[in-house]
C-alpha cells in the first residue's frame, strides 16, 4: 500500500513536472524577436553622393542593398519598409512619370512597403497617377504602398478624378496591409502630416485628421488581424509628418494613439540615434538620402512588444556595392541621359568647372541670417539664364533656402552635382517664370527675407539685382532700413513704388510670393503681376514658366549649369566671398531703430506709448486717491 502511495505521488510529481514545462514551453513561445528594416527621405539619391565636407560618401542604393542582405542573413524574417519621399531629389527623378524608378528598383531591393511623401506630389495628380500606371505596366516587383488619410476627393466630393481612383486602385494603394512573416503578423498603415500637406499645395488631395484617422485605422486593423489570424499583429506607422527636437508631428501622433507600437518618422530629414518612446510608441528616423540603415529589434509577447536594440547603420564608402542593384542604377542611368538630358546637350557626369571655393554647407544656408555665396550663385544664374533667354533686362531673380538642396562642392562639380542641388519644382522638376511686381512689393520681397526668416528658416532670401540692409533688432516687418536696385555695372537706383519691375524666380518661389498676404496675416502683400500690371493668380503661374525658342522649359539646374559652364572651367573669384548685397546686423541705436521706419512701426510706438501712459495714468490716480482719502481723514 505504502509502495503504491508512493508510485502515485511520483507520478503526481512528473506530471506537475511536466505541466510546468509545457507552460514554460507556451510562454517562451510567446516572446519573439522580430526585425525592422527602415529608411525613409529617399529623394532618388540612386548614386552615393559626396558628403559637404568632400572627406567621405554617403548613400547609393547598391551600397544599401549591401546592408539589407547582411541584415537579412542575420534575421530572415526582416520586414523593409520606408517613411515617404522616395522620389524627387536627383536626375532620377525626371523618369518619375514615365518609368517609376524609384518604385520599380525599391521593389528590386524588396521593400514590403512605402508611403506617399509630400514630394510624390511635385508632379501633380498627372504625374503620380502616370507614374502609378507605369509601375503597374512594368510588372516587376513593387513595394505596397500605405496611406490612410491623403486621398483624392471621392466620387461625391469636388475635384473628383477617376482616373486617379483607377490607377491608385489598380496598384493596390490601400489604408494598411496586414503582413506575416516568420509566423509573426504586422498591421502597417501610413500618415500624412499637417506640414507635409502644406509642402504639397497642388497635390490635389484631401487630407483627414491624422490622429483620428490613426485612431480608426489601428482599431480596424488590428480587429482584422485578430478576426482572421487570431493574432495581435505589431503595429508599425509609416508617418510622413515628422519630428523636431524631440517633439513634432509624430511625437503628437503616437501621444494621442494608443496601440502603436511603432513609428517610421519621416518628412523632417531627422536623425535619431535613440528612439523616442511615447506612450508604449518608438519613434525612429534614420536620416535623409538612404545616409543609414536603421535596424529596430523588438520582443513580443502575447500582450507587449518591447525595444530590444536599435541602431543606425552608416550607408557610405566602406559599405560594398551589391552587384545586381549597380547594374540595374546604370541602366536607369543611362535611360536618364538618352531620354531627359540628351535634349540639354548634357551628361550625368559632365564636369561643368573646378570649384576651390567653400560655399555654405545646407544646414548654414537655413542656420542665420546671412548673405550666402551659394545663393549668390543660383540667384545670378537664373538672372543671367533668363535674360539671354528671353531677351529682356530682368531687374532682380531670386531663390529660396528652402529649395536649395546640396551645396557647390570642391573640386570637379558635374551635371549632377547642380541638378541635386536644385532638383525641387512644381508640376515638374524647377522651371523659371518671368513675372512683375510693383516698386513697393518688390521692398516687401526684402521685409519678407529680413522678417519671416527668424520664424521659417526655409524663407530665407537669396536675390541678385538688389542690395539692402536690415536691422534683426527692429520691428517685425518693418526690419528693412535700406534697399536699392544693384545694376549689372555696379550702379545703383532707387526703387520707385509704383513703377513694375521685371523678376525671376522658380515656380516655388513664384507661389510662396503670392500667398505672402495670408501668411504675414495682411500686414505685408506680394502681387505677381504681368507686364501690363495685372494680377496673376497663383494657380495660373505656370502660364509665365520662360521657354526658348524651341518651347522648351527653363530649368533651374539647367541655368545654374549653363552659367557654370559658361565661366571657362574655374568658378569666378567673385564668389570667393560675399559681395554686400545683403547686410544683416544687429543694433539698439535709437536712430537706426528709427530710419526709414514705416507706418507699422509708428503704429506700434504710438499704441506702445499710450499703453505705458495709461499705466501712468492709472497708477497717478490711485495714489492721488488715496493721497485725498488720507488727507481727508486728517
Amino acid at each position: 500500500m505504502k509502495n503504491a502511495k508512493r508510485i502515485l505521488s511520483l507520478a503526481l510529481t512528473v506530471l506537475m513536472l511536466l505541466s510546468l514545462c509545457i507552460f514554460t514551453s507556451a510562454d517562451e513561445k510567446q516572446e519573439e524577436e522580430i526585425t525592422i528594416l527602415f529608411t525613409h527621405d529617399l529623394h532618388s539619391h540612386l548614386l552615393p553622393s559626396a558628403t559637404e565636407d568632400g572627406k567621405g560618401q554617403y548613400g547609393g542604393y547598391a551600397r544599401l542593398m549591401t546592408a539589407i542582405k547582411e541584415q537579412k542573413e542575420i534575421d530572415p524574417d526582416a520586414i523593409l519598409v520606408d517613411g515617404g519621399d522616395f522620389a524627387m531629389g536627383s536626375l532620377f527623378q525626371t523618369a518619375y512619370p514615365t518609368s517609376a524608378i524609384e518604385l520599380r528598383i525599391m521593389g528590386a531591393m524588396g521593400y514590403d512597403a512605402t508611403t506617399f511623401g509630400n514630394h510624390e506630389y511635385d508632379y501633380l495628380q498627372d504625374g503620380l497617377k502616370s507614374m502609378l500606371n507605369a509601375a503597374t505596366a512594368s510588372g516587376d516587383p513593387l513595394p505596397s504602398i500605405v496611406c490612410s488619410n491623403y486621398l483624392p476627393p471621392k466620387e461625391d466630393q469636388e475635384g473628383y478624378d477617376k482616373e486617379m481612383w483607377d490607377a491608385l486602385n489598380a496598384y493596390g494603394v490601400k489604408d494598411y496591409m496586414i503582413l506575416e512573416r516568420g509566423g509573426v503578423y504586422y498591421v502597417i498603415f501610413g500618415i500624412f502630416g499637417f506640414d507635409a500637406d502644406a509642402c504639397a499645395p497642388n497635390s490635389g488631395m484631401v487630407l483627414e485628421d491624422p490622429i483620428k484617422k490613426a485612431k480608426s485605422t489601428v482599431e480596424k486593423a488590428t480587429k482584422e488581424c485578430k478576426d482572421k489570424y487570431g493574432e495581435d499583429p505589431v503595429v508599425v506607422c509609416l508617418s510622413h509628418s515628422g519630428t523636431s527636437d524631440g517633439k513634432g508631428e509624430d511625437f503628437d501622433l503616437a501621444k494621442g494613439v494608443d496601440g502603436i507600437d511603432i513609428i517610421i518618422s519621416g518628412h523632417t530629414h531627422t536623425t535619431l540615434s535613440t528612439p523616442i518612446e511615447v506612450n508604449g510608441t518608438y519613434i525612429v528616423s534614420a536620416a535623409e538620402y538612404g545616409k543609414n540603415l536603421g535596424v529596430v529589434k523588438l520582443s513580443k509577447s502575447s500582450n507587449d512588444v518591447t525595444l530590444k536594440d536599435y541602431k543606425l547603420i552608416p550607408i557610405d564608402e566602406n559599405v560594398s556595392e551589391d552587384s545586381d542593384i549597380s547594374a540595374l542604377v546604370t541602366a536607369y542611368k543611362s535611360e536618364v541621359e538618352k531620354n531627359y538630358l540628351s535634349k540639354y546637350g548634357f551628361t550625368f557626369d559632365e564636369v561643368l568647372l573646378k570649384n576651390t571655393y567653400e560655399f555654405d554647407l545646407v544646414k548654414d544656408v537655413y542656420a542665420y541670417q546671412h548673405e550666402s555665396t551659394l545663393g549668390n550663385v543660383f540667384s545670378d544664374a537664373y538672372k543671367t539664364a533668363a535674360e539671354r533667354v528671353t531677351g529682356k533686362k530682368v531687374d532682380v531673380a531670386l531663390t529660396a533656402a528652402g529649395v536649395i538642396r546640396a551645396s557647390i562642392p570642391k573640386g570637379d562639380v558635374t551635371v549632377s552635382d547642380i541638378f541635386n542641388a536644385a532638383s525641387l519644382g512644381v508640376g515638374t522638376e524647377g522651371e523659371l517664370i518671368s513675372i512683375y511686381v510693383t516698386g513697393k512689393d518688390l521692398k516687401n520681397v526684402a521685409e519678407l527675407d529680413a522678417s519671416i526668416q527668424p520664424l521659417m528658416n526655409s524663407a530665407q532670401l537669396f536675390m541678385s539685382g538688389i542690395e539692402y540692409s536690415f536691422n534683426t533688432n527692429r520691428m517685425i516687418f518693418n526690419k528693412v532700413d535700406y534697399v536699392m536696385l544693384q545694376n549689372a555695372d555696379g550702379t545703383k537706383a532707387p526703387i520707385e513704388d509704383n513703377k513694375l519691375y521685371h523678376v525671376v524666380a522658380g515656380m516655388y518661389m513664384g507661389q510662396m510670393l503670392g500667398n505672402v498676404e495670408s501668411t504675414s496675416m495682411g500686414i505685408i502683400s506680394i502681387t505677381p503681376r504681368d507686364v501690363n500690371g495685372n494680377p496673376i493668380a497663383t494657380e495660373d503661374l505656370v502660364d509665365y514658366v520662360i521657354k526658348d525658342e524651341n518651347g522648351v522649359a527653363l530649368k533651374e539646374w539647367y541655368a545654374i549649369s549653363t552659367y557654370l559652364k559658361d565661366m571657362g572651367g574655374e568658378m569666378d573669384e567673385k564668389y570667393s566671398a560675399p559681395d554686400g548685397r545683403k547686410v544683416v546686423y544687429s543694433s539698439l541705436n535709437p536712430v537706426k531703430l528709427l530710419r526709414n521706419a514705416n507706418i507699422f512701426t509708428y503704429i506700434v510706438i504710438i499704441v506702445s506709448l499710450a499703453f505705458v501712459g495709461g499705466i501712468a495714468w492709472l497708477v497717478w490716480a490711485i495714489k492721488n486717491k488715496k493721497f485725498k482719502k488720507a488727507k481727508k481723514s486728517r
